[in-house]
């Protein structure tokens, strides 16, 4: 299989590190032009400079954008749409903060779900006039096993990615006639900072060594290691690409085998 995205144009989101970063370099080096978005602008064109280039054609950007104040940046993407047409979008933002369910008000759900749900759904409705009119597009979300089995200590994001599934899923039956496909990839453990950041937390709480807690989460995986960035590239390409243009809907889990032992 040799997935070629040649002439595409990708956005995606939260792609200076982590995941995003994975998804963003493997779809480049696939061929696709992409653009990226995070809220540091230093290292959104540090990272830019780093991507492949695989013929004169191609070419990456950035837009800045923070998705933590959505009525920022709603005129920001909004302004990008104005101006740009993509093919292959990724939603992917940075996570709430961890807590329990006890500790959070309803304020904090609000944002959460202006974090997680508004600016996916605000994004995908801009990008599917495009899709919709040369009968192709690829919408991808990066989720979370959470959706399947709720984590503990991630109340705001168990609640609000759940709803963003859902959501999905009825905007793909809809706009599946027109050849665009949704899919969500729902996130085991990764080698990442958004882990790290969790695990420290866990620490703090509990007492425990964050060595000691992030060994036992790789123990709880079946491959008994945290799955790296890259790895979740690969699959992202593939559903970007027409081998997947009857996938659609679908919520696949990757996470080395983490979901069949809930």
């Amino acid at each position: 299989m040799n997935i070629q995205l040649f002439s595409k144009n990708a956005l995606v989101g939260g792609a200076t590190q982590g995941i995003g970063a994975g998804i963003a370099l493997e779809l480049a080096k696939c061929g696709a032009n992409v653009t990226v978005m995070a809220r540091n602008e230093t290292k959104l064109k540090d990272f830019v400079s780093s991507l492949p280039v695989l013929n004169p054609e191609q070419k990456h950007g950035y837009l800045v954008a923070d998705f933590s104040d959505f009525e920022s940046y709603r005129k920001i993407i909004a302004g990008y749409f104005n101006d740009h047409s993509v093919d292959i979008l990724v939603n992917n933002t940075n996570g709430p903060e961890p807590g329990l369910a006890l500790d959070k008000t309803p304020d904090d759900y609000q944002k959460a779900f202006d974090l997680l749900f508004k600016t996916v759904c605000d994004t995908t409705l801009l990008a599917l006039p495009h899709m919709i009119q040369q009968k192709n597009g690829r919408i991808i979300n990066v989720s979370s096993l959470s959706v399947k089995e709720p984590i503990g200590n991630l109340a705001l994001s168990n609640s609000i990615r759940s709803a963003v599934i859902a959501w999905a899923k009825t905007l793909s039956n809809e706009i599946a006639q027109h050849n665009i496909t949704v899919n969500n990839v729902l996130t085991g453990y990764f080698d990442t900072e958004r882990i790290q950041k969790l695990v420290s937390h866990e620490s703090q709480q509990s007492g425990a060594p964050a060595d000691e807690i992030k060994k036992a989460r790789e123990n709880k995986i079946p491959m008994k290691r945290f799955g790296q960035p890259e790895e979740y590239g690969h699959l992202v390409a593939f559903l970007a690409s027409e081998y997947s243009n009857y996938l659609t809907g679908t919520s696949i889990p990757l996470d080395g085998g983490l979901n069949n032992t809930y």
